[in-house]
């Protein structure tokens, strides 16, 4: 159990960017999280939004909604929150939404490197990801007319048509886990339970070797708000697998192509963070005494 956990622990350390070292050192060496919070300003643009390849499928400067969600994710994880840069954030998101909807990206990003799935797709604003986004706004408890404009959107759009995309279903679900609606959100996440299993890109099967969102990406923790949606056998054949996936080199492999070197070392160090939060909450594996 320690032998995984500290060849994780190398690999963040040898080949992973500063903001994920920063945040290992946060989440498991109990270093300030104020950390986290420098090594994201390098990101951050002045307009308000991040970018630079914060999510490194495109290593594009310009602010994206995407940057943004990752920034947030970040914080939480780190379990901090700078007000004045997520305000920032917001006022930047302000600026791209569409009666409170943002899109992923940006015709911007097809002057950089990018993965080949980030194309047009990404420029409609969708769920995915202003549910997510709005989720993580009232976990973080940052308030912001956008806020307020984007919850209005999110409501209308899932009670009346859900998602078919595992993504864009997951998005829904942080939203719901945090907006402080518990009644209105009750027979949505329902309607999800049920809509989830034939959703696309959800890879119920641990054995499915493809890209894919698996339980535990819903459930990453065993107190982890939608854990019930999933059997106690899928919860551990998936963990089974995470276990599994570990390489010699300590880290996770990808199951899809980033567009560069660089960015395939930066996601393998997002995705090995992942794995080794995932894996220790779960007691598969543990950090050294």
């Amino acid at each position: 159990m320690t032998s995984a956990f500290v060849a994780g622990r190398e690999f963040i350390r040898r080949e992973a960017r500063v903001l994920e070292q920063r945040l290992f050192a946060t989440i498991f060496e109990d270093a300030p999280a104020e950390g986290v919070v420098a090594a994201l300003q390098g990101y951050r643009n002045a307009d308000g939004g991040f970018g630079h390849g914060l999510e490194p499928d495109k290593l594009c400067p310009a602010s994206l909604a995407i940057d943004v969600e990752m920034a947030l994710l970040t914080m939480t994880a780190a379990g901090t929150v700078d007000h004045a840069m997520v305000e920032g954030a917001c006022a930047f998101l302000a600026t791209i939404s569409r009666d409170g909807a943002v899109p992923l990206a940006a015709p911007i990003i097809e002057s950089y490197p990018r993965a080949e799935h980030w194309s047009d797709w990404t420029y409609r604003p969708d769920i995915n990801p202003t549910a997510g986004l709005v989720g993580l706004l009232y976990a973080l408890d940052v308030d912001h007319p956008w806020r307020k404009e984007a919850t209005a959107y999110c409501w209308s759009a899932l009670e009346t048509t859900l998602p078919d995309d595992a993504h864009a279903l997951g998005e829904a679900l942080v939203f719901l886990a945090h907006v402080p609606d518990p009644d209105r959100a009750a027979p949505i996440a329902d309607r999800i339970a049920d809509h989830l299993p034939d959703a696309s890109y959800l890879r119920l099967d641990p054995a499915d070797p493809g890209y894919g969102v698996s339980p535990l990406h819903y459930a990453p923790r065993p107190s982890s708000r939608w854990r019930a949606l999933f059997s106690d056998e899928a919860i551990a054949g998936h963990l089974d697998r995470l276990e599994a996936d570990q390489q010699p080199d300590g880290g996770w492999a990808l199951t899809w192509e980033p567009p560069s070197q660089a960015a395939t070392l930066a996601y393998r160090g997002i995705e090995t963070l992942r794995a080794l939060k995932v894996l220790t909450a779960y007691g598969r594996i543990a950090p050294p005494r």
